[in-house]
């Protein structure tokens, strides 16, 4: 781990910034430099799954330069889940009282950071704030319409299948408050990139706390390449299903 940011972080309304990657060494830059001018208080950490392009590398030396900046180093591709707990783990440790989940490849915007944060402190209550592509507001950009489709329809089957009044249940761009990450079990939170979403937010409501979404713009990236597949589609189908139905059998024993 290289970087500095985290040193002096123990103010409650702190906020990091975690960056999973893997092979995003065009986008990390000017990802950073869109955050920081948007957010400049903000903190980011760069989890980096061993890419090979060497996002790693560009990172560590983004970091020498900015005090905000630090990097997580995984030896491993071991899913979007699993760096993201590593890098809640490491905010946790070091204070941070605000923790904000985004991709680093240019599809969340950081211009609309400022909107999650301030719906989280506004003083109604908010836990947890997502980034909703699918509430009045929100839109994708340059999205093909088979994507879109597949995106609509995956959130509709796991708000159905498993009850949750949530609109945008797969979608990534969120700020959670440190005591849901701090009370949620988050090893046994699924890995994967749409089960690891929908996971967390079913738990997070499940849990008592309370979700608000706020409309966001999802623009597909422009350099590299998607790291969604469709094994990764067909397990977030089959965990819902298999959540749902554990769900209404144990709503039925219950009874």
């Amino acid at each position: 781990m290289t970087g500095h940011a985290g040193a002096d972080a123990s103010e409650p309304d702190r906020v990091l910034v975690v960056l999973p990657t893997y092979d995003e060494r065009e986008n990390l830059a000017p990802l950073l430099r869109r955050l920081h001018a948007t957010v400049p208080a903000a903190h980011a950490l760069v989890v980096d799954d061993g890419s090979p392009d060497g996002t790693g590398q560009l990172a560590d030396e983004l970091a020498t330069t900015d005090e905000r900046v630090s990097v997580l180093h995984r030896d491993s591709k071991e899913g979007l889940g699993a760096a993201y707990v590593a890098g809640f783990r490491w905010g946790l440790r070091r204070g941070y009282g605000v923790l904000v989940a985004m991709d680093a490849d240019g599809s969340h915007a950081p211009e609309d950071l400022p909107r999650l944060l301030a719906t989280l402190g506004d003083g109604d209550g908010a836990d947890v704030v997502l980034g909703s592509r699918y509430v009045p507001g929100g839109r994708v950009v340059n999205w093909p319409w088979h994507r879109e489709w597949l995106s609509r329809g995956g959130n509709l089957y796991s708000r159905l299948a498993l009850g949750v009044g949530i609109e945008d249940l797969t979608g990534g761009f969120r700020a959670y408050r440190r005591r849901v990450l701090e009370t949620l079990p988050l090893d046994e939170v699924a890995s994967q990139g749409y089960c690891f979403q929908v996971d967390l937010a079913w738990r997070t409501v499940r849990a008592g706390f309370r979700v608000v979404e706020v409309p966001i713009t999802f623009t597909e990236r422009e350099q590299g390449y998607s790291k969604m597949s469709g094994d990764i589609v067909r397990e977030a189908l089959w965990r819902v299903t298999g959540w749902g139905l554990r769900q209404r059998v144990g709503r039925l024993g219950d009874r």
